[in-house]
């Protein structure tokens, strides 16, 4: 597995990354040093190659466990405590048991769907928060673990019940053991949306039948790839730099741009790790997400002839898995034999292609981040190499990556407005 990025070197020149070298020598020591080890919520960094087995053991057998019981499975919690297992989803669905998400919003509508869709269905659930008190998780947890313990009793329900928060204290910990649910811990030195490679995610995948142990070997791959400071060498760094220098020159805006539906997802992963690291202190590149070609129909307008702060980083994934032919037709009544025998998955690099000339030409600078295929062991690659580069740039432009300020005082309000 190895992540190629390559960029548009009309709008950035070679030069502009040598300025670089050192202030990124700097963030590799500070992003490696023990004593900033110690300071910040850097757990993630060495993570893969300090993986716990028995705990992987443990969620493997609480999976197949809660995969012989359920019909259905909910998996229960907001931003980084469901995003990351959503992405995975998305990318290696799988039909037994049916998976949803709940906690993620406080829309009725969208709960009594899921209530209603697994009214007579086996199923059970994971809650994810490393507090318990986060109000659409609680709120939600609150509903499913009543209609579990009416269905079932007591007794059985909690059998049925996944918690994974905090070790040390906490609500949801509290509810947790007195009322004997299994329990899975969220390292305190880890943070929410960098929290994709430890239980938060990794219960919910492993209960969809995703290879766990092959998503954090292709993670401690990308450890080994990524734990070098010269941004020639490194093209994690290498990201985080042009991102910085296409900042510098007043493009404000990265959109993430996809050309597989099954990615939707990971963008939105990524627009939260990059959103919620970066937009501090007046700062920050403003992150968003397209599905090419569909958005290519009106986005892409955008892009080609609308303001000039956008710029362009587009995931490409070189050997998709699966593939359709297009047929001849005798009569080409629709006059498309000209493509008969060439493939979807060709005219969709062709797309590529020329969008991406496009919109250069139209002024838009972009960044391609170009993947061999998508597996297990390459999502996991990818989810770390996304990790460390957006921790690198949050540096790089001289914000703190791990904390989330704003997103407390919106808390705070809500509660206050309820009466709390």
């Amino acid at each position: 597995m190895q992540i190629t990025v390559s960029y548009s070197e009309s709008f950035i020149k070679k030069e502009e990354l040598e300025v670089y070298i050192d202030k990124v020598n700097h963030v590799h020591n500070q992003l490696h040093s023990k004593e900033h080890y110690d300071k910040m919520p850097l757990g993630w960094i060495d993570l893969p190659i300090k993986k716990n087995f028995e705990e992987i053991e443990r969620i493997e057998k609480a999976a197949d466990r809660l995969r012989d019981c359920s019909q259905a499975f909910i998996s229960i919690g907001i931003g980084g405590s469901y995003l990351g297992s959503r992405a995975a989803i998305e990318m290696f669905p799988s039909d037994s048991p049916e998976i949803y998400f709940a906690g993620n919003n406080i829309s009725g509508t969208y709960l009594k769907s899921i209530v209603d869709s697994i009214k007579d269905k086996d199923f059970s659930i994971c809650v994810i928060s490393k507090s318990g008190t986060t109000l659409e998780t609680a709120l939600a947890f609150r509903v499913f673990r009543e209609i579990l313990e009416k269905k079932y009793g007591k007794s059985e329900a909690k059998n049925r019940i996944i918690a994974v928060t905090d070790g040390r204290k906490g609500t949801l910990l509290e509810i947790a053991k007195k009322e004997g649910y299994e329990i899975f811990e969220i390292p305190m030195n880890i943070g929410g949306r960098y929290s994709v490679l430890t239980p938060a995610a990794l219960v919910t995948m492993a209960v969809a039948g995703i290879d766990i142990k092959k998503v954090l070997k292709g993670a401690e791959e990308a450890y080994h790839a990524y734990n070098n400071p010269n941004i020639y060498q490194n093209d994690c760094y290498k990201y985080s730099v042009l991102r910085n220098i296409l900042y510098k020159k007043g493009k404000i805006i990265e959109t993430l741009v996809n050309y597989e539906p099954f990615m939707e997802y990971f963008g939105k992963w990524w627009q939260q790790l990059f959103g919620e690291s970066e937009g501090k202190e007046g700062k920050g590149i403003f992150p968003a997400v397209l599905q090419f070609s569909t958005d290519l129909h009106s986005m892409g307008q955008y892009l080609q002839e609308g303001t000039k702060n956008v710029f362009e980083t587009i995931i490409k994934i070189n050997n998709p898995a699966d593939d359709v032919t297009i047929p001849y037709i005798e009569d080409d009544s629709d006059g498309l034999n000209y493509l008969a025998d060439k493939t979807f998955n060709h005219i969709n690099k062709v797309a590529y292609e020329g969008a991406m000339k496009a919109h250069e030409e139209g002024g838009t600078p972009t960044i391609s981040i170009e993947i061999p295929f998508i597996d297990e062991h390459s999502f996991g690659h990818l989810v770390y190499f996304m990790k460390k580069a957006c921790a690198a740039s949050g540096y790089l432009l001289g914000i703190n990556p791990f904390d989330q300020p704003g997103v407390e005082l919106y808390k705070k309000n809500i509660y206050r407005l309820l009466n709390r």
